[in-house]
């Protein structure tokens, strides 16, 4: 049964970060980390299905919340996104601090991996500063000993001053003791005193003046050391939080402007300004983490992460990673093609065996002969084939990327085309963005909120729906099989077709790549920005959570948001099929009225209307060119693709008809789904309408150069 933020009482309030609870008793935990340390499997493990996601108010970044019950207390787990620091850099950085500064949890939970820890207590340092209830999770604890690593936990919580739990997430070991000592915290039966960072004695004298003004008007609301080093540094991210959460504005305090002023012309005369103030604290805590990593860690081995290091030789070098990136995508597709064949089959076997059960079951009822059209031949028909042609796919497909990620290996995707969006002027998390765009095109939109530059962000969504998603590989899929690799017999036939679609895959990244460069010369100037791109070690995944987690989080999601569109759909289709004016359909009327313009892209008026009438869900093109070719008054698929190849070639067919659909079909405007996925993420129709009109734009432009090219060289 689905949760609410009602019934877990781990609702977001709107404009505030603080938890509903559903009772005085709850306590609310944070849990933050590092990506790629295992904070989500924690997450999941503790929570289970008590879990509600949602948006952090006024913001893109999701929030997890779920419940879990140790002992006597109701424990409201928030799952704030991954972070590799506390200095708000970027929205990610800036909401985990904002819910550890202002939203009030009774305690912290910073998961970090065994394997990478001086890294990892950066952070970690950073939330002490913060907050003194801390519980850190050294978690990874079984790749840790593979590599020979030893970490000794009682000394390194000594060195912290806060409680130090090992775990092994993934098989739930050490979950236990976590929450033993989260409860511990929570209900003040330990005190934590955590390490504090002392910096230069400038910098020291600078907070000492600072801080008992800051102290004396926010009492213990928030750190006032913590608060003075960031008055120092002028961080405008934290009055804005304070204003917002806290109702306090510092600056329009006349002591804190004047201990504020003094303080900084102490750093001043010793050469300080925010720039180097900053460099120094953070060079202190990097310092710190070193020097704490010293003691608690032994390496068995000198270089413990060497197997990953020769393998990312391999994978990520200049010679050899590219070809392997393109070579496993083929591996990909080639799977989804062969594996999706039968069970799309027996899919469509069995929802269209229940339209002859509809039919009956109006006739049953004496229903109008329009309704029943309108309801079978029109919604259903247009849901079955939504259903039967993207299910398989995405079912496949989805857990093999997945599979990819847990891996490890997405990171290695884009650290070898960063260079690439780097000379488009784009981001290089652009291309895990794409990645994501193969399954869906929606879920590429919403992966975009992992880039932090507002700019960027928008150059990722406009192009993402230059790779192809699963709605749109059945027909490039088909095209490739009748009109190509059927000159290639036997078992080659489909590694033929793989070949194929995997270079016009590559075309599609080749155009978002130009694209995105003009974008970024145009209406989007601007230089591309650094970021810090981890390369994970190499995991075994977790196949059956991988299966699990994508069929529901992914599969499933998509699928039903694809539904909700094509529904409408089917109506519109049946109603222009079936209204006829002087002996014609109206969508003959329509496909006449656009088949000049059509003829110059190398399609035909029936071919740009089934496009166009397949703006709700890009898998109903085809259908939608068969019925009208057909002339028939619904949907329907032909027994094989020679039948559907020997009706294509009797309407004017030719490989030019055929190589123009499928540039088209690359290249044009987004499904409706994705359109409102981009609304949503920008906030914008303007946006919306930019990306509906580059795509389209690119697919119109290509397709009359290529054709009327071929007619010109007289290749037709």
């Amino acid at each position: 049964m689905g949760l609410t933020s009602q019934s877990t009482g781990a609702g977001v309030l709107e404009g505030e970060l603080k938890i509903e609870r559903t009772s005085p008793k709850d306590k609310v935990i944070a849990l933050t980390g590092n990506p790629n340390v295992g904070k989500s499997t924690v997450f999941n493990s503790l929570t289970g299905l008590n879990q509600h996601t949602g948006n952090w108010p006024g913001k893109t970044v999701t929030n997890a919340q779920g419940k879990y019950r140790h002992k006597d207390t109701n424990f409201i787990m928030v799952d704030i996104p991954g972070t590799y620091s506390l200095m708000a850099n970027s929205i990610e950085e800036q909401v985990a601090r904002d819910f550890v500064c202002f939203g009030s949890p009774d305690a912290t939970v910073i998961v970090t991996d065994a394997t990478c820890l001086e890294r990892n207590l950066n952070l970690v340092l950073q939330t002490l500063e913060i907050t003194s209830n801390v519980v850190v999770c050294v978690n990874l604890l079984d790749e840790a000993k593979k590599k020979k690593i030893n970490i000794n936990l009682k000394e390194l919580s000594k060195k912290l001053g806060v409680p130090v739990v090992g775990t092994n997430a993934r098989n739930g070991q050490g979950l236990k003791e976590l929450m033993d000592a989260v409860y511990e915290v929570t209900n003040k039966h330990t005190t934590p005193s955590p390490l504090i960072i002392h910096y230069d004695d400038i910098i020291e004298d600078a907070v000492n003046i600072l801080e008992p003004s800051v102290k004396e008007l926010l009492s213990d609301k928030i750190s006032s050391r913590w608060t003075a080093l960031k008055l120092l540094d002028g961080d405008p991210t934290l009055l804005i939080g304070l204003r917002k959460y806290l109702d306090f504005d510092l600056l329009e305090n006349i002591t804190i402007t004047k201990k504020l002023k003094e303080a900084k012309e102490v750093l001043l005369k010793a050469g300080i300004d925010h720039e180097l103030l900053r460099d120094k604290t953070v060079s202190h805590i990097v310092c710190a983490a070193e020097e704490i990593s010293n003691k608690v860690i032994k390496f068995e081995k000198a270089e413990y992460n060497h197997i990953d290091r020769k393998i990312d030789s391999v994978l990520t070098s200049r010679i050899f990673g590219i070809p392997i990136m393109v070579g496993l995508l083929g591996i990909v597709f080639w799977l989804t093609i062969t594996g999706a064949n039968y069970p799309s089959s027996m899919l469509a076997d069995f929802l269209f065996s229940i339209e002859s059960r509809l039919t009956d079951f109006f006739i049953w009822v004496k229903a109008p002969s329009w309704l029943h059209g309108l309801m079978v031949s029109g919604i259903y028909k247009t849901l079955a084939w939504v259903i039967s042609v993207m299910l398989p796919p995405m079912a496949i497909f989805f857990p093999l990327f997945t599979l990819l990620e847990d891996l490890g290996y997405l990171p290695r995707v884009a650290f070898n085309l960063d260079n690439f969006f780097k000379k488009a002027c784009a981001h290089g998390k652009q291309a895990l963005t794409m990645c994501m765009g193969f399954g869906c095109n929606a879920a590429g939109i919403i992966g975009c909120r992992i880039i932090d530059s507002p700019r960027e962000r928008l150059i990722a969504t406009i192009t993402n729906n230059f790779v192809p998603c699963n709605g749109r590989f059945p027909t490039l899929i088909a095209i490739i099989t009748m009109f190509f690799a059927g000159f290639v017999a036997g078992p080659y036939q489909s590694i033929f077709s793989t070949l194929i679609l995997t270079g016009v895959i590559v075309f599609g990244i080749i155009m978002t790549l130009i694209v995105s460069r003009i974008l970024s010369k145009t209406i989007l100037k601007g230089l591309p920005s650094s970021f810090t791109l981890e390369l994970p070690p190499y995991r075994k995944p977790q196949i059956g959570k991988v299966i699990v987690r994508s069929i529901f989080d992914r599969t499933l999601f998509v699928l039903g948001r694809a539904v909700i569109v094509a529904a409408p759909a089917g109506v519109v289709i049946w109603i222009l099929a079936n209204i006829h004016f002087e002996d014609l359909s109206l969508l003959a009327h329509c496909a006449a009225f656009l088949d000049p313009f059509a003829n110059l892209l190398g399609l035909d008026g029936y071919i740009l209307m089934a496009f166009i009438l397949g703006f709700p869900a890009n898998e109903i093109v085809v259908p939608i060119i068969i019925m009208c070719y057909m002339a028939t008054d619904s949907m329907l698929e032909l027994d094989s693709l020679n039948q559907l190849r020997e009706l294509l070639v009797s309407h004017g067919w030719t490989w030019l008809t055929a190589v123009s659909v499928m540039l088209f079909s690359l290249m044009h405007w987004p499904c409706g789904t994705t359109c409102l996925t981009i609304r949503k993420e920008t906030q914008s129709w303007k946006w919306a309408c930019i990306s509906f009109l580059v795509p389209t734009a690119c697919g119109i432009i290509i397709c009359f150069v290529f054709a009327n090219s071929v007619r010109l060289l007289g290749l037709i």
